[in-house]
């Protein structure tokens, strides 16, 4: 996220973003950080009071580069919001591959380690993990009304279904040291919608 010649805020951000993806927000120090971004301590501390502001600031650039890397993509030139919806989920499959701290999320990442201890980072982690899922709200609502779809559910709640679904992919990826654990649960959260659309099952050839 961050470049060589980006300024020393900047770097740590996207040292942070690396190195808490790789070895969890607890056991990342400030000298990890710096070390990362090429920065002193005084610079961390003239930008960052402590780690859990640099969390902070990081957690909202993560939010922020989703939205524009998934608001970017291909399948936003979709016509139907249902293509648009799949092609979101398939997206955000096709990514499951290579070195686990490379896919994962990084908020997800620190709200498991600050969900009892850190409140503030806590609510930051939620702020970019509802911000980024509530991005589908108007599509998926969009799509109930153009393909006739009923049922005891809201768009919101759907949309946030999708990341926790795909939080728990991470999890499962983590705990066999697999993507392909991941990978299987986006296809079943494909299917799922497929069906919740009243779709044929996705063929592959």
């Amino acid at each position: 996220m961050a470049t060589r010649q980006a300024p020393a805020k900047e770097k740590l951000i996207g040292a942070a973003v690396k190195v808490v993806r790789e070895k969890g927000f607890n056991a990342t120090s400030v000298d990890d950080l710096c070390r990362e971004a090429g920065v002193t301590k005084g610079a961390f501390f003239h930008h960052f009071p402590t780690k859990v502001d640099l969390g902070i600031a990081a957690a909202e650039a993560w939010k922020l580069h989703a939205n524009e890397l998934f608001g970017g993509a291909p399948f936003m030139a979709a016509e139907d919001p249902l293509d648009r919806i799949l092609g979101y989920l398939e997206f955000r499959r096709d990514m499951l591959d290579g070195p686990i701290g490379e896919f994962t999320c990084l908020v997800g990442t620190m709200v498991q380690e600050s969900y009892d201890t850190l409140p503030a980072l806590r609510e930051a982690c939620q702020d970019s993990i509802w911000g980024h899922a509530l991005t589908l709200v108007d599509d998926i609502e969009a799509a109930r009304v153009r393909h006739g779809v009923t049922g005891d559910w809201t768009a919101e709640s759907l949309a946030l279904h999708t990341q926790g679904v795909l939080q728990g992919a991470f999890i499962l990826a983590k705990a066999a040291d697999d993507p392909r654990a991941a990978r299987d649960t986006a296809d079943h959260l494909i299917r799922y919608v497929r069906m919740l659309f009243n779709l044929a099952p996705e063929t592959k050839e």
